[in-house]
């Protein structure tokens, strides 16, 4: 079973105006690729401008506030994303905790080889940056993990886990996926997602 974590941008037709948010659905897609890839020092609004094709009044019309609030609307976006991802994997595994960390992993899998391992998580790329971070975007990243961890705890407690356990298993498993994302950009090959998965579904069987 695999799901599709990556999403393409999208044009809306409002009352006969054609591309009426093109330009913004760009902006963030392009910012969201550039700092997966390079992170967020790294990628210059000219460089989003350029590959957005964006034209630059467009641009700051839909972010006054420029490369500031395009991150905090690409977080947002990305955390969105992320969210649905996982509740979907929840969903499909509802009551089986076993299969819900092995869906997990090869759904991040699945990513990383779609991408050519191209693309690290686009917060903990930001998490890396924070001395470059201002107060909104550093809050906006760990929102992100708190979320997510959130979601996972929540499938463990209703596999019958205790609390604790649902919260550290939780957690334990998103530092797991960070750490294998970085791992398989390295080596280029999905293997650490399966070596972590068959740890943790061992230590999950464990009484």
């Amino acid at each position: 079973m695999a799901i599709t974590i990556a999403s393409s941008s999208q044009t809306w037709y409002v009352f006969g105006m054609t591309r009426k948010t093109d330009a913004r659905v760009r902006a963030i897609s392009t910012a969201e690729r550039l700092f997966r890839i390079q992170g967020y020092t790294a990628t210059g609004l000219t460089q989003i401008l350029e590959e957005s094709g964006a034209p630059k009044g467009s641009f700051y019309f839909h972010f006054p506030r420029g490369k500031a609030q395009l991150a905090e609307e690409t977080i947002d976006n990305y955390i969105a994303k992320r969210i649905a991802v996982l509740r979907n994997i929840s969903s499909n595994t509802a009551g089986h905790a076993l299969d819900f960390v092995h869906l997990i992993f090869s759904t991040f899998a699945a990513e990383m080889v779609a991408s050519d391992f191209q693309y690290g998580c686009l917060m903990q790329n930001l998490a890396n940056e924070l001395p470059a971070l201002d107060a909104e975007l550093t809050r906006r990243v760990a929102r992100g993990f708190v979320e997510s961890t959130a979601i996972i705890a929540e499938h463990f407690r209703e596999c019958g886990f205790a609390p604790a356990r649902a919260s550290s298993t939780a957690a334990a498993l998103v530092a797991a996926l960070e750490g294998a994302r970085t791992i398989a950009r390295l080596e280029r090959t999905p293997a650490i997602f399966e070596a972590l998965a068959e740890v943790s579904a061992q230590r999950l069987a464990a009484p």
